[in-house]
């Protein structure tokens, strides 16, 4: 990332990672799909979420204050994590002060839902990851895509405010960038489609991504695929595909 930016004072940038995931499977009959449901309320459930903010929080150096998780009636699960940084601080009278940034948090929330005529169940994930100063959620990328079932994912990285250098100059971004793209492992882009809408001029970063193989058997809930015919397993992939793709491309297409 090159030589690290000096700074006058402290870095007062806001950065925020909004990072949504979507699980797409096909549940044959109203019981699968009540099933499919509590599975994944089940495997998501507060308190592994949280499992998985902390690990997010440790990653980026973060501080945690409070941790507020709950489980609902019927589905759904949310999590939010008030976090700090602890920076050193030079005041004007060359002493050094500690700065406890409080306005950070990690916040998750679920929403399994499914399709009302063609079977197909969506289970989402939305993250919402602000820091400020010199933290950033961008190395949690990774991470955040292997711990879910992502077939879609979409993404959002802004930077907000200034901080200024030892020059005096405003710094409006502390990282050089040109895609959140380019902080996901290569091993991993190239299982998913992916395209950007940046816009630069503020520092606003868009990347949405689907997954490039599917093979039907892995989206089949308490189903072998041997067990449905041939023409029924186009259907179904099709199906399939066309709520991936209006998700992917945020639209109704089909």
């Amino acid at each position: 990332m090159g030589d690290k930016l000096r700074l006058y004072g402290f870095n007062n940038l806001t950065k925020s990672l909004s990072f949504n995931i979507y699980d797409v499977c096909y549940a044959r009959t109203e019981r699968e799909q009540r099933d499919y449901v509590a599975y994944i309320d089940e495997q998501y459930n507060s308190n592994r979420l949280t499992d998985i903010l902390l690990h997010v929080t440790d990653m980026i150096g973060a501080h945690v204050l409070n941790v507020s998780s709950q489980d609902y009636d019927p589905q759904g699960a949310s999590v939010t994590i008030m976090i700090a940084e602890e920076a050193m601080v030079p005041n004007l009278d060359g002493e050094t002060v500690v700065a406890h940034l409080d306005k950070s948090h990690v916040t998750v929330h679920t929403y399994p839902e499914y399709h009302p005529e063609n079977a197909i169940a969506t289970f989402r994930v939305d993250i919402d990851v602000a820091t400020c100063g010199e933290i950033t959620p961008l190395s949690t990328l990774d991470y955040l895509i292997g711990s879910f079932d992502s077939d879609i994912i979409t993404m959002d990285y802004r930077v907000r405010g200034f901080t200024r250098d030892v020059d005096g100059r405003k710094v409006f971004n502390d990282i050089a960038m040109t895609s959140i793209q380019d902080f996901i492992d290569p091993k991993i882009l190239q299982n998913y489609d992916a395209y950007d809408v940046n816009v630069y001029k503020i520092n606003s970063f868009h990347t949405n991504m689907l997954i490039n193989d599917m093979q039907l058997q892995d989206y089949l809930f308490n189903t072998d695929v041997y067990e449905i015919p041939p023409k029924q397993r186009l259907e179904i992939s099709d199906n399939l595909r066309k709520e991936m793709l209006d998700i992917y491309h945020g639209t109704n297409i089909y």
